[in-house]
């Protein structure tokens, strides 16, 4: 992209598991386009889909009456990506940490650990009614 170009697109998605595909295909594509290295791109991808599945899941129940949006935007500084959904929204301190003895052998609950590990910043907004998740990604400045 050439430099001070924005590129940005919002998506307002059901609550199903396709959404999620959409949302780490999306984030994919922007990530290239931001020229980040493949396996970065595949990690953004992957916590992407980390926060769409915690919208859907756990946000809004897989209820077919509320929607995620997902938000992505390139700039000369970063990748942003913004996902909410209209659940009863989330206190992101009382996620139990994964990483404790008792929650090593958990099927879930690693998402926002990952998110934390992958991204730049990570920021959870409360909605009314719903949670937003923001996940900054910084892009690396030639010379």
């Amino acid at each position: 992209m050439a430099e001070g170009t924005t590129s940005r697109v919002s998506l307002t998605l059901e609550s199903t598991v396709a959404s999620v595909n959409a949302v780490e295909g999306t984030a994919l594509e922007y990530a290239r386009a931001a020229g980040f290295i493949p396996d970065i791109a595949a990690h953004l991808s992957m916590v992407a889909g980390e926060a769409t599945a915690n919208a859907v899941i756990h946000g809004n129940k897989y209820d077919p009456a509320k929607h995620v949006t997902a938000t992505f935007e390139i700039t000369d500084s970063a990748l942003t990506i913004k996902v909410a959904d209209q659940g009863e929204g989330v206190d992101p301190d009382s996620i139990p940490d994964p990483l404790a003895p008792e929650n090593l052998l958990r099927s879930s609950g690693r998402g926002v650990f990952l998110m934390r590990a992958f991204m730049d910043e990570v920021h959870f907004r409360r909605l009314d009614p719903g949670t937003e998740i923001t996940l900054v990604k910084h892009r690396i400045q030639p010379g």
